[in-house]
């Protein structure tokens, strides 16, 4: 495949080597001016810019017929509009808020979980994750995906950043360290004992590989995926 690469920051040169290991090469690494740069021998569009970029970069090869992956949070406000835009265009579009298959996993364990504690009116739910310093929106993306989880299934019915508001809120506090690629865990408290599941990444190798194999995946189809559909859980 022929790459571009829409942000070409951690992220974005973690992917460049994951990609070059399987094959595939990288034709544009593109921090800004997208309209600038010539798309016809592109196959896919890896998207890990920032918030800001997020939209315009996205929408730009939508318009293209570039299949579009991408990882950027903190723009899911508009998230609707390009859905829009993709089923007008017939276009191909996946957007995850991790794209690692242990995260992945993670996501359909808290599921489950919460769906075992919805009746236990004494455990109290709780949402924790910790990025690097240079993370520029918060809470993660991850952690907003674990928070809608749980509430699918239980009484909360939404969240709130630090503190809950009210009983049917869920805290998530949001951690920053250096150098820390993410962390996230999920706790059910009462007064008797602790319940927690986490999901700790070692590196970034992890969602830049899910980031490759979903580009792989979305090729010669047509509509609005997520990880799910590219692993088939």
């Amino acid at each position: 495949m022929n790459i571009a690469l829409l942000g070409y920051g951690r992220m974005g040169k973690e992917i460049e080597k994951i990609a070059s290991q399987r094959g595939h090469s990288i034709i544009h690494k593109i921090s800004k001016d997208i309209e600038s740069y010539d798309f016809s021998n592109v196959d896919v569009a890896i998207d890990f810019s920032i918030p800001t970029a997020a939209f315009q970069n996205i929408s730009h090869c939508i318009k293209q017929q570039i299949p579009v992956i991408s990882g950027t949070t903190g723009w899911l406000d508009r998230y609707d509009e390009i859905v829009s835009l993709c089923q007008n265009e017939k276009g191909a579009f996946i957007y995850a808020s991790n794209f690692s298959l242990g995260v992945n996993i993670f996501f359909e364990m808290n599921a489950y979980l919460a769906k075992m504690m919805s009746q236990l009116e004494d455990y109290k739910v709780g949402v924790e994750e910790i990025h690097h310093t240079k993370k520029l929106d918060a809470p993660s993306g991850t952690a907003i995906t674990l928070a809608e989880g749980i509430i699918e299934h239980t009484k909360y019915t939404d969240w709130k950043l630090e503190k809950a508001e009210t009983e049917t809120d869920i805290p998530i506090v949001a951690k920053r360290i250096p150098e820390v690629p993410g962390t996230h865990e999920i706790t059910y408290t009462s007064s008797i004992d602790t319940i927690a599941i986490e999901h700790k990444a070692h590196n970034r190798q992890g969602f830049a590989l899910g980031a490759v194999v979903a580009a792989e995946w979305i090729q010669n189809k047509e509509g609005v995926f997520t990880m799910k559909d590219v692993l088939n859980i």
